[in-house]
């Protein structure tokens, strides 16, 4: 039967009712019912509809927390129209279920009673060629699970999309089939859990990095399961298992020990394909097989949902048999008998709403007004605030953090309300929007109707460690070798690299009868000295695979191989050496000046500082602090400040621009803020002022968006100080534009101004504080501040959630671009089409009106008037358009958090900066974004434009950005960037040495001591380093001891390298015995030869800690050789006394200690 809501007259016969407050929702033993509520929610008995009107969308989360309170113990699904839908719900309903506290003396939430699971779709159309998220079916597996085994105490609320609803999931029965617990002790071959686990779905990797992947390595297992935050190691002897240890997937090492670990499947439509094929009559599940007799399904907007139903389910093919139909989904939760409740936005019949929205009351919207009108509007909405309470209604003012409530505090004071018995009580908690419930006495408002600021985070969903496993992709390694790539061995110059081989290794004289060894090297070819000769081949031990690097040149120019044994090399590398002498002098001159320089030292941090940082929304990453701190340290000094932020897209510099602005102003300075773009220059505006919201900073905007005559009314403010901040582009370098009292500068992009700015930059340094922002450093940037010339900061984590982009490189293909853009709408967000002709645009949008009618399509491009480009971006950002097709205008930090789709026609005509930077524009929030590289039919590509595509889609993970800079230098070289003459010796050397050089000169000149890596030279005949297939160490029948990584320990050859390397450049003896530990952790106890490995190179480390060139054993004679000469104990060489390798190692280490 359906219900109506009944009409509210009889709540108004209960004036004794106490006002509800946020904290009754979740409290059980203090809530107090309010009447009209409780005649609506007397009839959740199984098998009835309820349908409930006049519920604003703001109040609907609130209402599903009171009907959790009333429907104790019961499972609650709540179905929204689509994910933004669901994310907004989510949040709001954790708010409620988790009550906020009302100051810092309290906890901030109070043990929630329900737990809220996010039940994600798959984000992609069943019938499409893609696979979902590990993170996707990490949520979906959770919610799953977690439903089968809820209890009374601990009923589930579920929050999901209508298509997460409609799409097929395991039946509970092939779930548990699926998944398994390992727990400490258990017996099983590993060989059958590893079988096992790829049945699941889990891919067979050398090293564990991501969810889903497994690696196996001896007795050892590494298992990253989907619903797991870290990846597991499971530790074998023999078939039992005997320890489980969660490891971090960047340093591979263990973090802690745990007792057991729930394997789920790895997959989920992957494995239901299969499930499908091999049995097409069998049922594949659904949510609903989860949930029992008693459960509630609430749909909110159910308007809005039957619409984007409709067209979601016109994409899908009829016979797809992973969809569900909405209709038969609804007939089965009748059959069921399970309690329906529709919440609606429209009013009653008779009318009446009775959830209302505060829009009529004006609060400030998601795009604030001028500064001037906000304040007017802010004062208007605190009277109202003022009315409510004269009126006896409680309010509630949501705040999302203390800095946030306290700021509420001094305004509230401000207009002139302190002192007044009633005054809103300030909570911190998330919510979108407040809304006002006449009937309950309440009035809910959030901080973000009253600053402005509706830039909210949702609640932290995923568990992949994707801020840890970002690091990885920083590491500037010039080691990932291709065969056929061009390498630079420091002694012999460049080669071309022919991959690893492995050497028979020549018998000695006094062991005739031993076994053939091996020893594993890198092949490196070179030139003939006569062309008619084939090419000779340098074949380099792993361990010393420190000696060799990739080749990045400075140009297109492929430069010759060397000569074995020629005198170029050493010639050009002795040229280079003076040239980067030269260099670091110039570098080192112009840094001293600047320091010399007397700047302006700015105060410490002021009370407004503080608090305007801790009403940051988000959580700040700890590259972020540490990158806030240093720039916030350079301004207090007294000299100016040159600091280049380097972070990934949207990994929050400009967070740091904000403060040290905000710092800036609070001293009495202006600072401007240099964009290379106008729409990039409007949206800093638009976030600085967002930003500053409640303080009386004046901030402008000098660009062409702005006429003529405000553009020289602003220019007229600057010279008098009326302006504190302004945002504008290469028109702020003009000579007209004057400043009273100029203290920071903010660079955003350096990279893509012109050269002539870029001079007037270079003037700036040496006088006033300058902050460089940079998501992909020019070499020339990126070289200055890896050596030591520029202050550098990174930013290399990611904030929470974000997921990397899924790039797809294809044929311009229009089913293509038609389910890109259809996949995007029904999870309710937009689309960049990227078509970087102007002549062509207009025949572009044509197109994609026939390819998607429904689609609302703006275009933009530098070309259009100002007025006109401004209102299509606005346009944009208000969600007011699906697809904004456009040129490069949107490449540079352009932020739309709901445009997380991006497709690139033509990318053929892009450098891979530029690729990378178009790219950032999507999946900068947490939802999975999507990216397609559109290229020409039958187009044959140039090697540059493969190679591009391929580094494009190869560093895919987040913070990519210095491995892309150093691609495309490659790939394009550095041309002129540090004048031809550099460039010459940079073709010459090669990158990776040049780089080294310079930093060599650079701390030379400025007198610091350098970490020498190991430089001694070490020959003992009892002790054969790298080699394999040598009989077991300290065998009285043989001389030697093997010293290496045995292969059945490390089989990977490219983990032997790596390993190997790490060992040879290491600089203390703390980094051997940290590898020491990392080797027992990742591969099992370590083995004699390893032992005898480190041991070696931690005796090497001595001994040139102690300046020894040579060190030799002679049968059972040391000598050391320092400068030349032999050092002797009481006239003679010392004796080694021990008969076994690890003792004589021992030994030799002592005796170096003693020197």
């Amino acid at each position: 039967m359906t219900i109506a809501a009944p009409t509210l007259d009889a709540a108004h016969a209960f004036p004794h009712v106490r006002r509800p407050s946020v904290t009754d929702v979740a409290d059980n033993s203090n809530t107090e019912s309010v009447p009209v509520i409780d005649a609506w929610l007397n009839h959740l008995e199984p098998g009835n509809a309820l349908s409930f009107h006049g519920v604003c969308a703001s109040a609907q989360p609130y209402l599903v927390a009171k009907i959790a309170e009333r429907a104790r113990g019961r499972p609650i699904v709540v179905v929204t129209p689509n994910l933004k839908a669901q994310e907004s719900f989510q949040q709001d309903l954790e708010t409620w279920l988790n009550p906020p506290s009302a100051g810092k003396k309290k906890k901030e939430l109070v043990k929630a009673r329900n737990t809220t699971l996010f039940f994600p779709s798959w984000e992609i159309l069943p019938h499409e060629d893609k696979l979902p998220h590990a993170d996707v079916i990490s949520e979906r597996l959770e919610t799953l699970q977690a439903l089968k085994t809820s209890s009374v105490k601990r009923a589930p609320i579920v929050v999901a999309s209508v298509e997460a609803v409609t799409q097929h999931t395991y039946q509970p029965d092939q779930l548990v089939e699926r998944s398994r617990i390992m727990r400490k002790g258990d017996t099983i071959d590993p060989l059958d859990l590893v079988e096992w686990l790829e049945d699941q779905h889990y891919d067979s990797e050398v090293q564990v990095n991501q969810k889903s992947e497994l690696a196996m390595r001896g007795g050892i297992i590494d298992v990253f399961p989907p619903t797991s935050a870290w990846p597991v190691r499971l530790e074998f002897f023999g078939d039992e298992l005997e320890s489980l240890r969660l490891f971090d997937p960047v340093s591979q090492v263990s973090r802690e020990s745990v007792d057991e670990v729930d394997l789920s499947p790895a997959g989920e439509l992957g494995i239901l394909k299969r499930i499908h094929e091999a049995a097409p009559d069998d049922n594949l599940g659904s949510l609903l097989d989860y949930l029992p007799a008693d459960a509630v399904i609430v749909f909110a907007n159910p308007e809005a949902i039957d619409e984007h139903v409709g067209e979601y389910e016109e994409q899908v093919p009829e016979d797809d048999p992973f969809h569900i139909g909405y209709d038969v989904l609804r007939r089965a939760i009748e059959q069921a008998g399970l309690v329906t409740i529709e919440l609606n936005e429209a009013p009653a019949e008779d009318g009446q709403t009775y959830f209302a929205s505060l829009d009529d009351f004006r609060p400030l919207g998601e795009h604030a007004p001028d500064p001037q009108i906000a304040e007017a509007q802010r004062r208007e909405f605190f009277a109202q605030l003022h009315r409510w309470l004269r009126q006896g209604f409680e309010v509630q003012v949501c705040c999302n953090n203390e800095g946030e409530r306290q700021r509420f505090g001094e305004i509230w004071d401000e207009m002139g309300f302190k002192g007044r018995n009633a005054k809103p009580k300030a909570v911190i908690g998330t919510l979108g929007r407040g809304f006002l419930f006449e009937a309950g006495n309440l009035v809910v408002v959030t901080d973000a109707e009253i600053f402005g600021r509706y830039k909210i985070q949702r609640p932290r969903r995923l568990k992949s460690r994707h801020a840890a496993a970002a690091r990885s992709a920083f590491d500037i390694d010039f080691t990932e070798l291709e065969d056929g790539d061009l390498v630079v061995h420091f002694e012999h110059g460049i080669g071309r690299y022919c991959g690893l081989v492995k050497l028979p290794v020549p018998k000695r004289r006094n062991e005739p009868d031993a076994e053939p060894q091996t020893q594993e090297c890198l092949s490196i070819e070179y030139a003939a000295r006569d062309p008619d000769q084939p090419r000779p081949k340098l074949y380099v031990p792993a361990t010393e695979a420190h000696l060799v690097s990739k080749y990045v040149g400075a140009g297109k120019v492929r430069p010759p191989l060397s000569v074995l044994g020629g005198t170029r090399w050493s010639k050009a590398k002795e040229q280079a050496e003076r040239a980067v002498r030269d260099l670091a002098a110039d570098l080192l001159q112009v840094q001293a000046k600047r320091e010399a320089e007397e700047g302006y030292s700015f105060g410490e941090d002021t009370a407004w500082q503080r608090e305007f940082e801790g009403s940051f929304l988000f959580d700040e990453t700890p590259d972020q602090l540490v990158a806030i701190e240093a720039a916030k340290t350079d301004l207090e000094k007294p000299k100016p400040m040159d600091r280049l932020v380097c972070g990934d897209v949207g990994f929050g510099k400009t967070e740091v621009a904000i403060r040290s602005a905000f710092k800036a102003v609070m001293a009495g300075k202006q600072v401007a803020i240099l964009v290379p773009t106008t729409v990039l220059a409007q949206q800093h505006y638009n976030t600085f002022t967002e930003r500053m919201a409640d303080y009386p900073f004046r901030i402008e905007l000098l660009s062409r968006f702005r006429t003529k005559k405000r553009q020289k009314e602003v220019i007229g403010d600057l010279a008098n100080g009326s302006v504190d901040i302004v945002v504008g582009t290469h028109r702020l370098v003009q000579n007209d534009v004057v400043f009273k009292d100029l203290g920071l500068v903010v660079i955003d992009e350096e990279q893509r101004f012109g050269v002539m700015h870029k001079e007037k930059f270079k003037r700036l340094r040496t006088h006033v504080d300058v902050l460089t922002l940079s998501a992909t450093p020019i070499p020339r940037t990126l070289y200055l501040a890896l050596t030591g010339a520029r202050d550098m900061s990174t930013i290399q984590t990611p904030p929470q959630d974000r997921l990397p982009v899924q790039t797809t490189v294809c044929e311009y293909d229009e089913r293509v671009i038609k389910t890109a853009i259809q996949r995007e709408r029904n999870r309710g967000g937009q689309v960049f089409f990227l078509h970087n002709r102007v002549t062509t645009i207009d025949h572009m949008r044509a197109r994609l009106a026939e390819i998607v009618p429904d689609a609302r399509v703006v275009v933009g491009h530098g070309q259009m008037k100002a007025d006109d480009l401004e209102e299509v971006m606005t346009k944009f950002v208000n969600g007011e358009a699906d697809v904004l097709l456009s040129t490069t205008i949107i490449e540079s930090g352009l932020d739309i958090p709901n445009a997380n789709t991006i497709i690139i026609d033509r990318a053929d005509r892009f450098g891979l900066s530029q690729l990378y930077q178009l790219r950032g524009r999507v999946g900068r929030y947490k939802n999975q974004a999507f990216a397609y590289l559109l290229l020409p039919r039958h187009a044959k590509l140039l090697t540059d434009v493969r190679k591009r595509m391929s580094a494009i889609k190869q560093y895919a993970q987040l913070g990519s950005g210095f491995k892309i800079a150093m691609r495309d230098l490659e790939i394009r070289g550095a041309g002129n960037l540090l004048g031809a003459q550099q460039s010459g010796h940079i073709t010459a050397v090669g990158f990776d040495l040049y780089c080294q050089l310079l930093k060599q000169s650079v701390s030379s000149l400025k007198g610091e001591k350098v970490k020498p890596r190991a430089s001694t030279h070490m020959s003992l005949d009892f002790l054969a380093i790298g080699f394999e297939g040598l009989p077991a160490p300290d065998d009285p029948k043989m001389d030697t001891a093997a010293a290496n990584l045995p292969l059945d320990y490390v089989p990977e050859p490219e983990q032997r390298v790596q390993i190997y390397r790490r060992i040879a450049q290491a600089t203390d003896r703390a980094e051997i015995v940290s590898l020491d530990k990392e080797l027992r952790d990742r591969f099992g106890p370590v083995p004699k030869p390893v032992e005898l490995l480190l041991l070696a190179a931690e005796i090497k480390l001595i001994a040139s800690a102690r300046q020894v060139t040579n060190l030799e054993t002679k049968g059972d004679r040391l000598m050391i050789t320092r400068n030349g000469d032999f050092i002797q104990f009481g006239g003679k060489f010392p004796r080694l006394n021990k008969k076994n390798a690890q003792p004589k190692l021992k030994e030799i280490k002592r005796l170096l200690m003693s020197l």
